[in-house]
């Protein structure tokens, strides 16, 4: 057993922590919701119930009609929210600091986790505050970096600085990147953690390939299809996707491009490039179906704090071409299972998509390879990390009891559990 520092480490792969926690999750995004924070965070909460955790999950309402749902070791509260401007399919929760002191005083929480940071995520971390709860946090979305994508520039310091606020009133921050943990550091935000995102490596499997599915898109057996999923948003930086189709056609005699997702970019791109599929919103199997049956995951953007799609397309045997950024920096291994380019060097995006449409058999190379990076980043070692780090911001508040066996919870980025002996 190996010494660190001056204190003995113990590393276990153990069942749920006893006693359970008590955990209050707090997000203004949840499915049906289709985006990246609201499934990646449903699965979380899946993970940490199975751990026989009790979650009480505070979200907006999402509809007139919208039903609180209760079951055993799962229950939620649904506060006031109002349509996000530009995006009316989402809720943008409103102040509920009363209701939450109210609600925490009746059923105290063990501790509170926020996952986004609008009004009722700032509201939670007031509350929880005032009544002394453990706080820990995500930083799921790079509100900062979208201020340029929608003319509004000016307001990226006064972002950066609330988010930097916000987060270093909590315990720690959850971020699902090294990259993006070395950025934040930079402005200033304080302890923050790593903890990847998790996949299902069961529904995303390159056995869901169709050639019924590449049929409807009108692909032969010797098409190329470049496949992009996601919201149909100028932050998505989309044009680089239909520049890449381009020059690939113009050295393949097929190139097919397949889009999938919505948003307001949708008509401009369908009177852009009236040849490409446009196939809405897809869900579970069917996403699956059209992840494995692609040749290409063309990946543009420059503002995710992650890119869920990024290692669901690995998971189902899809190379990827992206930017060297946010979760392709740690999955992707270029020239491998997939291709990396400077981010922001749109003649290096164009110049790799024109090599790999004049030698389509790297496609299929790198395919053999794209499950290999992912095939064990399941959901359940996610919560596992998750948990270590909730009972280390227990330990953290005085008065609390987050230690398990006299041991001291550390987070190690393997996802294993880290005691330290006291």
């Amino acid at each position: 057993m190996n010494a660190m520092t001056s204190e003995q480490l113990l590393v276990e792969e153990f069942p749920a922590a006893t006693p359970s926690l008590r955990l209050s999750v707090v997000t203004e995004t949840w499915p049906p919701e289709v985006n990246g924070v609201s499934l990646t965070l449903s699965r979380l909460v899946q993970g940490l119930c199975a751990r026989n955790h009790p979650v009480q999950l505070i979200r907006p309402r999402q509809t007139r009609v919208d039903q609180a749902l209760s079951h055993t070791g799962y229950e939620e509260l649904l506060m006031r929210g109002m349509p996000i401007p530009r995006y009316p399919e989402l809720k943008l929760g409103l102040p509920a600091k009363r209701a939450l002191i109210n609600a925490w005083t009746l059923k105290r929480p063990d501790l509170v986790h926020i996952a986004t940071e609008g009004p009722l995520g700032w509201s939670a971390l007031q509350a929880a505050r005032v009544l002394k709860l453990p706080v820990t946090s995500d930083f799921r979305t790079n509100f900062h970096a979208y201020c340029e994508h929608y003319g509004v520039g000016w307001l990226r310091k006064p972002m950066v600085s609330y988010l930097r606020k916000f987060h270093n009133l909590t315990s720690l921050t959850m971020v699902p990147t090294r990259a993006l943990r070395e950025e934040l550091m930079q402005m200033g935000f304080e302890r923050v953690q790593v903890v990847a995102r998790g996949v299902d490596t069961q529904l995303f499997h390159p056995q869901r390939r169709s050639e019924a599915l590449r049929r409807e898109w009108g692909a032969r057996p010797d098409s190329l299809v470049m496949l992009v999923v996601g919201r149909l948003a100028a932050e998505k930086n989309l044009d680089v996707a239909l520049r890449a189709h381009a020059a690939m056609q113009a050295h393949h005699a097929d190139v097919k491009l397949v889009f999938v997702g919505d948003g307001p970019l949708r008509e401009s791109l369908r009177q852009r490039c009236p040849q490409a599929v446009l196939a809405g919103m897809r869900k579970h199997e069917e996403l699956a179906g059209y992840y494995a049956s692609a040749d290409l995951f063309v990946f543009p953007s420059l503002t995710e704090t992650f890119g869920n799609v990024t290692i669901e397309a690995l998971a189902s045997g899809l190379p990827v071409l992206a930017y060297d950024t946010a979760a392709a920096s740690d999955w992707v291994q270029s020239h491998v299972n997939g291709w990396l380019v400077p981010a922001g060097h749109e003649d290096a995006f164009m110049s790799v998509a024109v090599e790999l449409a004049q030698n389509p058999s790297r496609l299929v190379a790198a395919r053999e390879q794209a499950r290999a990076r992912v095939a064990h980043q399941g959901w359940q070692q996610i919560a596992l990390q998750v948990e270590a780090l909730m009972l280390q911001a227990m330990e953290q508040l005085p008065g609390q009891t987050g230690s398990v066996g006299g041991q001291l919870a550390v987070a190690s980025e393997s996802g294993q559990r880290l005691f330290v002996k006291r």
